[in-house]
């Protein structure tokens, strides 16, 4: 299925975890490759070359909001949880559909410099991810100091928590 805007999308919830993604920058494209195989979703994401907290942004939303219509589908339960760890991380997500989207983190990656940037890109990405697919989204890192592993242990949980949201009632994930 398509997002409107800047990208280029489609996500088969009945996939094999394969991923093809160009965000254009390669730490968020192999944190979303590892995202799509926890979640077992098959993943085409490209976003148009821009500023890169910008291309990171658009990147959630779209993604965001592809899998907001999967989590809303007849049968779908929309609600979803997983801890999951990366060397000495471990992290813990959950996520529900909601009228009001909201992250809520205690993950505070701003020093890390993630792909260079500045900013807490891995922030930014999961709050535009919730607003796109409308969900409540609870991140929190119950222990891990290095930056890659604490990103990996999140995103693996997420994976996990979505495609746990997308199965319908039959144990199977909608289209």
């Amino acid at each position: 299925m398509a997002a409107p805007g800047r990208s280029g999308i489609r996500v088969e919830a009945r996939g094999s975890g394969a991923a093809s993604v160009e965000t254009g920058l390669p730490v968020v494209d192999r944190l979303l490759e590892r995202l799509a195989h926890y979640a077992r979703f098959d993943l085409s994401l490209e976003v148009e070359p821009g500023a890169a907290e910008a291309e990171v942004a658009e990147a959630g939303r779209a993604l965001g909001h592809a899998l907001g219509e999967l989590m809303r589908a007849d049968g779908a339960p929309g609600y979803g949880f997983a801890s999951m760890t990366s060397s000495e991380a471990l992290a813990s997500v959950v996520l529900e559909v909601s009228d009001e989207p909201l992250l809520v983190s205690n993950v505070d990656l701003t020093q890390a410099r993630i792909g260079g940037l500045g900013s807490d890109v891995a922030r930014g990405f999961l709050e535009r991810f919730a607003e796109g697919a409308g969900v409540t989204l609870h991140v929190r890192l119950l222990n891990g100091t290095d930056s890659q592993h604490v990103l990996d242990a999140i995103f693996k949980a997420l994976g996990v928590a979505l495609a746990q949201a997308c199965r319908n009632e039959g144990g199977e994930r909608d289209r």
